[in-house]
């Protein structure tokens, strides 16, 4: 599995536009062959600072969305909001820690 993680500087005015056009084609991203997770987040008190977080089977299938219409349809529309350029990579999980409730859960199982 890889994760792209793609942290965008939004000029203010155009947040809203890059919301609605994320809402416009979130369910096209997530149905691409090979996308297994998307998500949206926002800076704590950074408003115009967003991130993706995208969840790919394999690198191909990264490459295969990355060299796509629709990701060039949306790259085009988006990054005329940007007011700094986003930084990009793709990360692969090392370790995952549950919360203590699964610890919990997993401590009265046993």
């Amino acid at each position: 599995m890889v994760i792209r993680v793609v942290r965008m500087y939004f000029k203010e005015e155009h947040i809203e536009d890059f919301l609605k056009l994320f809402n416009d084609t979130k369910d096209r991203i997530r149905a691409f062959d090979g996308c297994l997770r998307l998500e949206l987040l926002q800076d704590h008190g950074q408003e115009h600072i967003l991130t993706t977080y995208s969840y790919w089977r394999d690198l191909k299938a990264l490459d295969n969305y990355r060299h796509s219409a629709l990701f060039m349809e949306v790259w085009s529309q988006m990054k005329k909001y940007f007011a700094a350029k986003p930084i990009a990579f793709s990360c692969k999980k090392i370790v995952e820690v549950d919360g203590q409730e699964a610890l919990q859960e997993e401590k009265a199982e046993n």
